[in-house]
C-alpha cells in the first residue's frame, strides 16, 4: 500500500468563500499564518481539528478543501 497524499483546495477556497486574509484564517482557525501558507501549498497535513476548524470558519465541509489523491 502507498503513502497517502491529503491535497486542499484551500487557497481556492478562502478565496471564494470568504474575505479572509490567510493572517485571519489562521487567527480564526487558532493557528500560524506560516501553518495556512504551508497547507495551502500542499506542503503540510492538518491535523484533523485543525481541518475542521477550517472548514467550520469557511462554512464548507472538510471534504470540500482537503481530499485523498
Amino acid at each position: 500500500m502507498g503513502e497517502i497524499v491529503i491535497k486542499n483546495n484551500l487557497k481556492r477556497v478562502r478565496r471564494a468563500n470568504s474575505n479572509y486574509t490567510q493572517e485571519q484564517l489562521a487567527e480564526i482557525a487558532d493557528c500560524t499564518r506560516q501553518t495556512i501558507i504551508a497547507l495551502e501549498q500542499n506542503k503540510y497535513n492538518p491535523s484533523l481539528a485543525l481541518a475542521l476548524k477550517i472548514a467550520k470558519a469557511l462554512n464548507v465541509e472538510v471534504e470540500d478543501i482537503f481530499y485523498l489523491e
